[in-house]
């Protein structure tokens, strides 16, 4: 039976555990010929970079072949061929498709109709199941472990599909509090934090965050998407409604960590780059290893 990665609850805690064990595994020895003689399509119909070219690293040190297209401009899709078709037509040529898509449910509609694995590489504003994983990670590297932690999530944490799988992934694990830093108009949909009532876990919503951080072992910025926005002018009123800048984080714990999906715009000042707090490139880095275990894990090569 094949197995899909579609959204975050697909793996048990587990599997979670087990991918972290294999992406430690792979950032001692990224290049192992696990993928000899097979056949890896990217099908990215929105545009990334991070993701793709992680995922597309992985792919190379694991010594396997890419097919795909990062702009759906360049593909079939722009004379109408229907998602259902390509899918179709992409699963005769692959033996496992990751894929992007700006519409929600997406993913999980192309796994239905796929004959081999798919990995959802984000479906709009729903699920980023493969960010959450490295970003889980890189909590577990910088931390020593995930339980017992206080995680702020800061920003669009309406259509930040990270965010959503993040806290879904991480309510599997001891005692975890969530702080939600966000305007009204980009707070945390209710289907998320009924999730949290429901487990009896806890969670504070917030609409500024300057004199909270200090209680943070994780801040975790996130982008305000334009491209989520249908009115320009309500993107405007909050596009820089939060910039984390060196100077806020002296009364924070040593320990704490500054995570981001990327890319960013202003959320976080460029003087943060500099500080030991800051984690985000070597998060993105994380990526390559965490990608090439999820493959590993999903194609049961390990």
């Amino acid at each position: 039976m094949k197995k899909d990665l579609i959204s975050i609850t697909d793996f048990s805690k587990d599997e979670y555990l087990k991918i972290m064990k294999l992406a430690a595994e792979f950032e001692e020895n990224p290049n192992q010929d696990l993928l000899k003689g097979k056949v890896i399509a990217t099908l990215f119909f929105e545009p990334s970079t991070r993701t793709r070219l992680s995922f597309e690293t992985a792919i190379n040190r694991l010594g396997g072949k890419i097919i795909g297209f990062a702009d759906p401009d360049s593909s079939s899709a722009s004379k109408g061929e229907t998602l259902h078709d390509t899918i179709k037509m992409v699963s005769n040529y692959a033996d496992l498709i990751v894929m992007r898509h700006p519409l929600e449910g997406a993913a999980r509609y192309a796994a239905e109709v796929s004959p081999v694995p798919v990995i959802n590489a984000g479906d709009g504003a729903n699920q980023h199941p493969t960010q959450t994983l490295l970003d889980m990670y890189s909590i577990l590297k910088t931390q020593g472990s995930l339980d017992n932690l206080n995680i702020f999530l800061v920003g669009d944490l309406k259509y930040g599909r990270t965010v959503h799988s993040l806290l879904m992934a991480m309510s599997e694990f001891e005692n975890p509090i969530f702080n939600f830093v966000a305007p009204p108009v980009l707070e945390m949909p209710d289907e998320y934090k009924i999730f949290l009532r429901e487990k009896g876990i806890k969670y504070y919503e917030h609409s500024e965050f300057t004199d909270i951080i200090s209680a943070a072992d994780i801040i975790y910025m996130t982008r305000v998407q334009k491209e989520r926005f249908s009115d320009p002018i309500e993107y405007e009123q909050v596009k820089n409604i939060y910039i984390l800048r060196n100077s806020m984080l002296e009364k924070t714990r040593p320990n704490v960590k500054i995570l981001h999906p990327l890319p960013r715009v202003n959320e976080i000042h460029t003087d943060v780059d500099t500080s030991e707090k800051a984690y985000y490139f070597t998060q993105a880095r994380n990526g390559v290893f965490t990608r090439e275990a999820i493959i590993s894990h999903i194609m049961n090569l390990k």
